[in-house]
């Protein structure tokens, strides 16, 4: 038998290699894997690098300059200055909710047996929309005038002089009988559940009440929706055609009634 030599072996394990994908030192591309990509040298020496296909290009750019400039140019006194002002809303929100600004007061009393808030809120604020004076009530009655507010008298005024802005409140948390009548029923005022409004206010300061925009041909539908849309989230909803005592303002409270709401 002829013996073998270094150089016989070596001859005959490369051939098995080649022969064998499996086992084959050299890489193959198989089973989804990438092929090796053949590497070509500039003439000083330095490897060249591939072209790039416009998808690879896309991917490379994806977190370049022009990608995103918001974050970019959004410096950190913008940032500190959205941090404070959703720290100031936190801060002044009152029932659990920041749409509704205020400061909670606690238990309130008056003179008449009956005129008591177990948990009274001054509200200054509802959903964006600031109020002519701070109104004292319940967290009932300010979650009503949110869902009023949003629901009713924001769209209503839409397209009205830049939308509303403001409403003007004529009454609120009061120790007195039903519009002041002697000898009659505790008002829900005098309970904390009621809020009385005589005018809104628009983006471009004019100012619309109910004694004049009720009739009025070009504000009485918003008028009327209004006055409609809040019975709902209010239990009582009176307005001009409910009595003389209510012709220059909606009285809204959230009294509750066996036979439902009342709106007149």
């Amino acid at each position: 038998m002829r013996p073998l030599t270094f150089a016989v072996f070596l001859a005959t394990a490369q051939g098995a290699l080649a022969a064998d994908p499996a086992v084959s030192l050299r890489p193959v591309p198989r089973g989804g894997q990438v092929a090796e990509q053949p590497v070509t040298l500039e003439p000083s020496g330095a490897i060249a690098q591939p072209a790039q296909s416009a998808p690879q290009k896309a991917a490379k750019n994806k977190g370049g300059l022009f990608s995103s400039l918001r974050p970019l140019f959004r410096t950190n006194a913008v940032a500190r200055r959205g941090r404070a002002q959703r720290q100031l809303l936190a801060k002044g929100a009152v029932c659990g909710d920041v749409a509704i600004q205020g400061e909670r007061l606690g238990r309130v009393t008056g003179k008449l047996r009956g005129c008591v808030i177990e948990d009274a809120v001054r509200v200054r604020s509802v959903s964006g929309i600031g109020l002519s004076q701070k109104s004292v009530m319940d967290c009932g009655t300010a979650s009503a005038l949110k869902t009023w507010l949003e629901g009713s008298a924001k769209p209503a005024l839409a397209k009205q002089g830049g939308g509303l802005r403001s409403i003007r409140v004529a009454a609120h948390y009061a120790c007195r009988s039903r519009n002041n009548q002697k000898g009659a029923k505790l008002s829900e005022h005098g309970k904390g559940r009621a809020i009385d409004i005589s005018a809104f206010r628009l983006a471009n300061g004019k100012e619309i009440t109910v004694l004049k925009g009720w009739n009025a041909g070009r504000y009485s539908k918003a008028m009327r929706r209004m006055h409609k849309g809040a019975c709902g989230p209010f239990g009582t909803v009176l307005g001009p055609h409910a009595n003389r005592f209510h012709l220059d303002h909606f009285h809204f409270d959230t009294a509750r009634y066996r036979s439902g709401h009342y709106c007149k």
